[in-house]
Parts: C-alpha cells; structure tokens; sequence
C-alpha cells in the first residue's frame, strides 16, 4: 500500500489502478496517451511529479519514469527543467506526422516512395526557366490556367472521371479540397456517413466544423450497404464520405458490385457523395483497365471527386483535382476563392508539366514497382497478412496494410512497444468513429521505410511484439 493517503490529495492525473497491466510502464504510458488524446487532459497541463504518482500507484519510480520517457519520445510530454512535466499542444497531429528522428523506422506516417522527386526537381527548373514563367508569379487565373486544367482532365480520365473543363477547380491537395467541399456544402450539425475506420484528417476536419461523423458498418469490400440504408433510414444524413480503391486505413479495394449497390442507395436518398480517390492511380497504372468505375461515372450529378497527387507523383507540391456536377458549381467556387483567393500557379504548372510530357505516368508505373518489391517482403513476414478478405489482394498494390492484432494487445500499446523498439505505426483508435473495436488494429505503412531493408527490419521487430505478446499471455 502506499505510505501517504491520496484521498484528498489533488492531483492533476489519476490513472484506474485496477485497469494497469503488465509491463505496467506500458500500460501506464497508454492510459495516458489516452487521457491526453481524450481531451481529457489539455495542452500544457502539468503532470503528477513523478515519484508522487509513484507513491499515489505503489510502483517503483524506474516504472514511472520509463512510461513519461515512452510518450516524450511520441511528443505527447515536455519536460521543462525545474518545473516538472507537462502535456504538448497538437498532440494528435504530432503523432500521425513524426519528424525523422535517428533510430526510427517509419511506418505510420504514408511516405509515397521519394525516389522519383529528382524528375520533379528537373521539371521544376524547366518550367521556371520558361520566359513566360513570370507570370506564375502573379494574381492571374485565380482558379488555374486553361493548359492546367486540360491536364487534369487528361489525368482523370484514366481513373475514369469525365469532367469538362468548367467542372474541374485545382486545390492545394486533398485536404484543402476537403475543407473546401464541407464548407461550401455542408453546414454545422449536419451529418456525414462513414466507415467506422477513417481517414484521421478528415475525422479532424468535420469536428472542426461540427459536422456529425455517423459511422457505418464495413466489410472485406467496403461499406456496409445494408448499414448504409439503416443509418439512412434512421438518422438525417446529408452525405457519405468514400475511399473506394485503397481505403485509407484498411486498405479495402472497394469492388464494382458494392460501389453499384452503394450508388443506388446514395441516389435513392439524395445524398452528397465525397469520393475522395487518393489512390485510385494503383488500379488505374497497375492493370490494362480499372476493375471498378469511380463513383463520379456512377453518380454524375451527386459525386464530387477528389484526386490528390501526393501519393501519385508529389507529397510536397500539395496539388489536387475537384471535379463536380453542375449544381455546385457556384458553390464550390465561391469556397475556392474564399479559402485560396487562387490556385497556387506554380505548383499546378510543374503538375501540368509532368502530365503533359509523360513524365506523371512513368513516375507512377515506378512507384507501383517499388510497391510491388516491398509488398512481396510483407507477405513473406505476414503471410495471413490482414484484417479483411480484400477482393483480389495479390493483383493489387497497396502503400499500407492494415493488420489485427494479438489478443489483449490495444492499439495504444502497440505504439508505445513499437517505438519502444524503434517503430513508428498508427493504432486503429486514431482512426475509429466509434469505441467498438477501436484498438484492435494496427496501420502499417509499407512505403515510408528509407529502404527494403529497413522495411524488412521494421516487419520483423513488430512481427516480434506480436509473439512476446502471445507468449506473455499463455504462460
């Protein structure tokens, strides 16, 4: 028992002593990354000292100190010298984007294969050394030039959208195209339906915008048809959000049949479909045709579709396609103004560049090659490799996959043990809209180790937490 009595003692934390496990630094180190990503626990509030919540948990100091040390080093804690310990601001978004730190391999964070950023670099200076490249310099074509928009058509329509000139805006990536969508067609209170493991971003952004996330039930091919027509049929919604091929974070690639049975629901109700096709250029590039229509072919005049080339060919250029049926023109240009007052000219042209040279398609058929060698590494270290029965997984290629895990291993933990052993990954609960299941799952991205090697490194140090946890249990 503790030598002091805490009952009335005030403490900023006070962690369920019942609910600690094994190894307790662990358990303590996630309790409190929970409490922090909660709210719970606000930026800057000053943390127990650590041998006080030694004494308040009857613990030695050596297990506090290694559970404040595990989130320093997530960037969830600061310590500042002669005051004690405190709670960073922007947690959530320290800890889906992590700086590259010595002794790191990276995981979490999706890094789209840099190999190829020399070809954009050449580009670059091609275009800047142009005599009329003054001009991107200017206020001119706020919305983007004729030559760039024409090259976005021709981009799009290899993944199988069709949209005329007028119906095609440039955004600063998907994000911004995202922002710009919910603020133009959506309002405070509304609600958008989605699958019950979501892009973390877009979580973030409908919160700020107190738009209501409805989750809907998912399978090995998406959303939940069925879920979607009860949650239709029993709650308001205004909209559904989709990530057909690749699904970010299960990885799902969302068949022809399903995206039909998902279609005809969305025009039964009239819904604002946001078909957000980041990586619709693995199906597109990696075979002779795309198995699945996007849902923009499906629903003209219900879909507005979004296709970022962050992963495709720039993370850094920050440029996306929107293209949109003629009813929210007025709107989605009027939001495009209002957040952007204009595109930004001379990313959209190296873009333009690249797409109309060929350069774009022989950077992306690279890209699905390097993905192809690393996904041979991962299946060999996890041969029952995933969560779901993903149509056609092996003719497919994915930057990430996502694996469940071990029984009485959370999501939460597994972070800390990863880094603990030098891995960065994402937990399933930053992505879940709902508690059920939330932590039973890990994203692992492929892509972002610096080479095959460390990808190797990175699989088998995991694939090792996986069976010390396993062992751990039994015994």
């Amino acid at each position: 028992m503790p030598v002091n009595s805490f009952e009335d003692y005030p403490m900023s934390w006070r962690p369920q002593k019942a609910g600690l496990e094994r190894p307790y630094y662990i358990s303590i180190a996630a309790s409190l990354e929970a409490d922090i990503q909660s709210g719970k626990l606000p930026e800057n509030t000053k943390l127990p000292p650590q041998r006080e919540l030694a004494d308040f948990l009857d613990l030695n100091l050596s297990t506090i100190t290694r559970a404040y040390k595990l989130c320093e080093l997530k960037g969830l804690l600061y310590a500042v010298t002669g005051r004690g310990t405190f709670v960073s601001p922007s947690t959530s978004a320290q800890n889906t984007f992590m700086e590259k730190e010595d002794g790191i391999i990276e995981m979490g964070m999706i890094k789209p294969f840099y190999e190829s950023n020399y070809v954009i670099q050449n580009t670059a200076r091609l275009v800047l050394e142009r005599e009329d490249s003054i001009g991107l310099f200017t206020y001119s074509s706020p919305l983007g030039t004729k030559r760039q928009k024409n090259a976005a058509r021709k981009w799009l329509r290899r993944i199988g959208v069709n949209a005329g000139e007028e119906n095609i805006l440039l955004s600063a990536g998907a994000q911004n195209a995202l922002s710009v969508i919910l603020i133009s067609l959506f309002k405070a209170g509304d609600k958008i339906a989605v699958d019950t493991f979501t892009y973390t971003n877009f979580k973030e952004l409908a919160n700020f915008l107190h738009i209501q996330l409805i989750a809907v039930p998912s399978d090995g091919y998406g959303m939940s048809p069925d879920g979607l027509l009860s949650v239709c049929r029993n709650t308001g919604i205004n909209g559904v959000y989709l990530m057909p091929t690749c699904s970010n974070p299960t990885s799902i690639f969302m068949p022809q049949p399903r995206r039909l049975k998902l279609a005809e629901i969305i025009r039964q109700f009239q819904l604002i479909a946001i078909e957000d096709d980041i990586y619709s250029f693995l199906s597109a590039y990696g075979r002779t045709a795309p198995d699945a229509e996007p849902f923009f072919s499906l629903l003209p005049e219900q879909t507005v579709h979004i296709c970022s080339i962050s992963k495709s060919l720039c993370a850094g250029l920050r440029v996306a396609f929107l293209a949109f049926p003629d009813q929210y023109r007025e709107l989605l240009v009027s939001g495009m103004l209002g957040i952007n007052l204009k595109t930004v000219s001379l990313n959209a042209e190296i873009i333009a560049e690249l797409i109309e040279s060929g350069e774009a398609e022989t950077i992306v058929k690279q890209k699905i090659l390097s993905a192809r060698r690393r996904n041979q590494i991962y299946r060999t270290i996890f041969p029952q490799n995933a969560l779901l029965p993903s149509p056609n997984p092996d003719k497919l290629e994915r930057f990430f996959h996502w694996l469940r895990l071990p029984a009485h291993l959370t999501s939460e933990e597994l972070e800390l043990l990863a880094l603990q052993k030098g891995i960065h990954v994402l937990g399933s609960h930053r992505f879940a809209i709902q508690n059920e299941n939330k932590s039973s799952y890990v994203r692992v991205s492929i892509a972002s180790p610096d080479t095959e090697d460390e990808l190797k490194k990175g699989l088998l140090l995991l694939k090792t937490i996986f069976e010390e946890k396993q062992m751990n249990f039994f015994v």
